[in-house]
């Protein structure tokens, strides 16, 4: 014998009933011997208690409500039954409206809904539903026979929430169904006194029902039918990843319902554990689907933890205090005096010190259960023993829970890193000795993406979903995303890194989606669907979204955004940056930067500062944290300059050398912030930095190369005009450089702590001699390297190879978050 049990979400209406009936058609037909519990339509209780409130408050809208219930029930009934059969129940159904109407209408005269009141009206729900489900049966040949369960579940008289006589229940059951060979269709939910007053089993009473006829049938199996594949590896609305446990011991599945899971309320399924009869959840809509299999004795599984879980919305009280410590019976006093008071305890912990214990319980309980401490303990708290009960709101609980976890070192490690990479709190954390569940006290707004990281790094090891938010969709962003869009498959499949676009802006428009922007329609998407670009509001919309692994990528050369990577990284969301703006400010502001990064443990990276996609940062910093000590930077920081000096020969004009740098977009607009050193100021502080000196712009000695006049020309034109009367004090540079055999380059030096700029003449002994193109050139001289230095070299600029150093950053990023 098969027990199932049908929830309201399975009956809602017509449609989904014949999804049910052709379930049952299956099971007789296939021979199977089984009996089916039904809930009320879906949303027919909450409809029946509006309507008992509207009549009990004196409010003449509870007709309006009981006619919307009555024309489902008959909506219902006219689509699944066909004539003579719908003639025949139609009768029964109108008086038991019409009883139903009458008891409503006496709540309304009295102005009072007792709970023994209560549980009649509800009870209607699942009556109506098990008649006409009952009747489908029939009609689609299948010997059904309506069975009302206050005819076998008995009950006390503790309305609302009644405790069933087992033992008589049981006996009940047998002997009913021994005299009654057809498939019964029970009601769920209900049961009776013995003297026949109409109870409620509470909440999870149709499940309660389904286990108490499975234990009085010493039922093979109970079949829990939802609209869910089972019991999932979290919450599919808050995780989109989650996925159906196959299989779950009895306590793991209780654990699951105590934290969140609503497939099954664990009180309710006693009987059928005390019997040791396996329960199966199954989906409704997905019938063949295996679904999730809970019993005393699962095969093991490869994972540790089995789910994770949540309860939403707690409040933490905690009883602190030095009288507390060696003093036998504080927590029984504690939670002696909750218990009185009827509060539900959610979470215990305490610290080996014995000087606090905090607890959980539901927001509403939250001040009544502080008032209660606060009585029971007013004698140690007039006296100082005690400092007080402290309350905090708007807290969330999350939940690990696996019974293999007792056998895995690590767990708690794997837990901890995953929120701290995230910038999530623990306020109080719980464990208990049998290691079936960790549980950590957050707060609220963080649920979510506690929840995402911790199914990542218990389910998804092998695949990083990373959230990117760009601002600056020009050249460098949109190369960026389109490498994003090259590389996504070879990083899904090889590194397991899945990157997603969730935010992007230009200086005009932004745009967000949860859900992912195809980095191919990014462009159609931001003009279509953008809203007005404001980096205050984009950086509280991303703040807002709270997701995990999130990293901020700034393409532009603004002050403005640069202005947000405080509260940006304050936020826990770490950055990439090609704009040099923040980290070359302030040295007070850059330090301040980097500690807040480090205090909120996410990266801050600007490799593409210096070097567009070299690796000078990240080399400094290894032969730093390696032990080396930096003697000597020497560096071509630009690649405008770089090309203008490599190719500034014999038979060549210096202004025709930089006209040609100009028209191929190597320098800006105006020359003159190129060739002033302004830039390479920015990259060579920078670097100064990364060697823990506390450079400012004024510290560092720029040697101009343009003649006063040059660079006092009031417009691009002019500036043309006087470089080229220029012209042969460059060359004489160059004939005095060729004298001795060199050649001339523009230059960064940070040597003895001072920073300089200028023009070198360099022989063929140095590396910069045989520099050529646009490359990039940084020379380190550091005790190991002193003899032959270190040398970068390669493309400094260009938004290919810019893009791909952030690029390089996100996947790295990615790989610390992981």
């Amino acid at each position: 014998m098969k027990v199932l049990k049908f929830g309201g979400s399975s009956v809602a209406n017509a449609s989904r009933i014949r999804n049910v009936l052709q379930i049952l058609k299956r099971y007789y037909s296939e021979g199977e011997r089984f009996t089916v519990v039904f809930s009320a339509f879906g949303g027919h209780t909450d409809l029946l208690i509006r309507m008992s409130r509207l009549a009990e408050k004196g409010d003449e809208a509870w007709k309006e409500a009981f006619e919307q219930l009555r024309q489902r029930h008959f909506d219902a009934a006219a689509e699944l039954l066909d004539e003579p059969l719908r003639s025949e129940i139609w009768p029964q159904l109108e008086h038991s409206h019409e009883v139903l109407r009458n008891l409503l209408h006496g709540i309304f005269l009295v102005r009072e809904a007792s709970p023994r009141t209560m549980d009649y009206v509800l009870s209607f729900g699942e009556r109506t539903s098990a008649f006409i489900i009952t009747h489908a049966l029939r009609s689609e040949g299948v010997p059904a026979a309506y069975l009302d369960a206050r005819k076998v579940i008995k009950t006390d008289k503790h309305f609302g929430a009644a405790r069933v006589l087992e033992e008589l229940t049981c006996s009940l059951i047998r002997e009913h169904y021994a005299q009654h060979p057809e498939i019964q269709v029970v009601t769920g939910f209900i049961g009776s006194t013995k003297g026949g007053l109409t109870t409620t089993l509470g909440r999870g009473g149709s499940d309660y029902t389904a286990a108490l006829l499975a234990a009085g049938l010493d039922a093979s199996l109970i079949e829990i039918w939802t609209d869910v594949d089972g019991v999932l590896t979290a919450d599919p609305r808050k995780v989109k990843k989650a996925f159906t446990i196959p299989a779950l011991t009895y306590n793991e599945a209780m654990e699951m319902s105590h934290f969140g899971a609503k497939v099954i309320y664990p009180p309710t399924i006693q009987p059928a554990l005390k019997k040791e009869i396996p329960i199966v959840i199954k989906n409704t809509f997905n019938p063949d689907f295996p679904g999730t299999r809970i019993a005393r004795e699962v095969p093991p599984s490869p994972r540790a933890v089995k789910g994770i879980s949540s309860i939403s919305d707690i409040a933490l009280l905690t009883l602190s205090g030095s009288g507390m410590v060696g003093v036998p019976g504080t927590a029984a006093r504690l939670f002696g005096a909750l218990a009185q008071a009827g509060i539900n305890v959610i979470l215990i912990t305490q610290g080996s010190s014995e000087q606090s214990i905090s607890f959980a319980v539901q927001p509403s309980d939250a001040k009544k259960a502080k008032r209660r401490v606060e009585k029971a303990f007013a004698f140690e708290l007039e006296k100082g023993a005690i400092e007080g009960v402290r309350l905090e709101e708007n807290l969330a609980v999350v939940a690990i829970i696996g019974e293999n976890m007792r056998y895995r070192p690590g767990i708690a490690g794997r837990l901890f890193q995953a929120l701290g990479k995230n910038g999530i709190n623990a306020v109080a954390i719980a464990q208990g000795s049998s290691e079936l569940n960790i549980s950590v006290v957050i707060n609220r707004e963080d649920e979510s993406k506690a929840l995402n990281a911790l199914h990542e790094a218990f389910f998804l090891s092998d695949t990083k979903e990373l959230h990117l938010f760009l601002v600056g969709v020009g050249l460098i962003g949109s190369t960026l995303l389109r490498q994003i869009q090259q590389q996504a498959d070879w990083l899904r499949e090889k590194s397991g890194l899945e990157i997603k676009i969730t935010g992007l802006a230009n200086s005009k428009k932004m745009l967000f989606d949860p859900e992912g922007i195809a980095p191919h329609e990014w462009k159609e998407r931001l003009n279509a669907e953008g809203e007005p670009m404001s980096m205050a509001r984009f950086v509280a919309q991303m703040k807002a979204l709270n997701l995990s692994n999130s990293i901020f990528v700034d393409n532009t050369a603004s002050e403005k955004v640069a202005s947000f990577y405080e509260s940006i990284l304050d936020a826990s969301i770490s950055i990439s940056t090609p704009n040099k703006i923040a980290t070359s400010s302030s040295y007070l502001q850059y330090q301040r930067l980097k500690q807040i990064a480090a205090k909120r443990g996410v990266p801050f990276m600007y490799e593409t500062n210096v070097g567009a996609g070299l690796p000078v940062i990240s080399t400094l910093t290894d032969l730093i944290q390696s032990g080396d000590r930096i003697l000597k930077i020497e560096g071509i920081l630009s690649g405008s300059l770089s090309f203008i000096f490599n190719n500034f020969k014999k038979g060549t004009r210096f202004s025709e050398i930089v006209r040609e740098a100009r028209k191929r977009g190597y320098t800006e607009p105006d020359p003159r912030t190129d060739l002033n050193g302004i830039d390479v100021r920015r990259k060579i502080i920078i670097l100064a930095r990364e060697t823990g000196l506390p450079l400012e712009q004024k510290d560092v000695e720029i040697e101009y190369i343009l003649p006063e006049e040059v660079r006092n020309a009031a417009t691009v034109d002019e500036f043309f005009q006087a470089l080229e009367a220029a012209d042969a004090h460059f060359d004489q540079l160059r004939q005095e450089a060729e004298e001795e055999g060199k050649v001339l380059r523009f230059a960064a030096v940070l040597e003895n702590g001072q920073a300089t700029i200028r023009l070198l003449r360099v022989g063929p002994e140095h590396p910069f001699y045989n520099l050529s193109g646009s490359d990039n050139m940084i020379v380190f001289t550091t005790e190991r390297y002193s003899e032959r230095p270190l040398v970068v070299r390669g493309p400094g600029a260009g938004a290919e190879v810019t893009a791909a150093g952030v690029f390089a950053e996100i996947i790295r990023i990615g790989n610390f978050l992981s």
